[in-house]
């Protein structure tokens, strides 16, 4: 599985450059916190493959904990990755069906941190589009593709329960931190938790995250009108499914 993971990451890494030469490239800009890269035309494909990138980095990331058996860390990193996927997916639909939804999260997404010379001085507030509007759009849009036999509700709840479960990680609540707790005599094992089942249940998260980012890249790549690197990226993950190592 390691050797899989690694043509992965490799395969998406390179779809990412090939991206961005879709793509208008980021210019260095002036702003109050000296000059930086942007990308001028704020677009949606812009977004997307800032979303893509991000999601490699973490993917990577997690494995690297994984190693170590740091499971409480990557249940913050699978929160991430979850909120990542669904904005890509909300994103392609954008580029097809805009609605004032996309606009919204876009004029948020592209908005800079501060607006004065110092932290302190600055009066922005980042606004956000909120989880729950996302989560409904998506199952509003998934529902509509006939035979899909998705019910919008029962889909927007099955999300957000995923994300309940990994907030806890995030905001370390007690049921969460107490998974650390074990062994003879118990007490809190703080560097990491290779050999648990806690460390097995994550290994198996991990290849379905891993598979999602690619059925992501491939839908993306679909909608930057690239077929030639879709059929790529589909064969790419016909061959991953065959390698799912846990049947449950």
């Amino acid at each position: 599985m390691e050797t899989l993971y690694d043509r992965a990451f490799a395969c998406m890494e390179v779809t990412v450059h090939g991206l961005e030469g879709l793509v208008p490239a980021p210019r260095l800009v002036d702003t109050k916190q000296g000059r930086v890269y942007r990308y001028e035309q704020r677009s949606v494909k812009q977004a997307l493959l800032q979303k893509l990138a991000r999601l490699v980095s973490t993917l990577r990331a997690s494995r690297l904990l994984l190693h170590r058996g740091f499971v409480q860390e990557v249940g913050t990193h699978e929160r991430v990755l979850d909120e990542i996927l669904e904005d890509v997916h909300f994103l392609v639909v954008g580029l097809e069906s805009p609605t004032d939804l996309h606009t919204e999260f876009l004029s948020y997404f592209y908005e800079e941190e501060f607006d004065a010379d110092t932290a302190r001085e600055s009066t922005q507030k980042r606004g956000m589009v909120s989880r729950k509007r996302i989560r409904a759009h998506f199952g509003r849009t998934i529902s509509d593709i006939p035979a899909s036999g998705f019910n919008p509700s029962d889909l927007t709840e099955d999300l957000r329960s995923v994300d309940k479960a990994n907030s806890g990680y995030v905001h370390s609540a007690s049921p969460h931190l107490m998974e650390m707790y074990f062994g003879d005599p118990p007490e809190f094992q703080m560097n990491g938790m290779l050999g648990t089942p806690r460390e097995r249940e994550h290994r198996e998260q991990f290849w379905n995250y891993v598979y999602r980012a690619i059925c992501a890249f491939a839908l993306v790549v679909r909608a930057f009108g690239d077929p030639i690197g879709s059929d790529k990226i589909g064969a790419f993950v016909a061959r991953f499914e065959r390698s799912k190592p846990y049947t449950a």
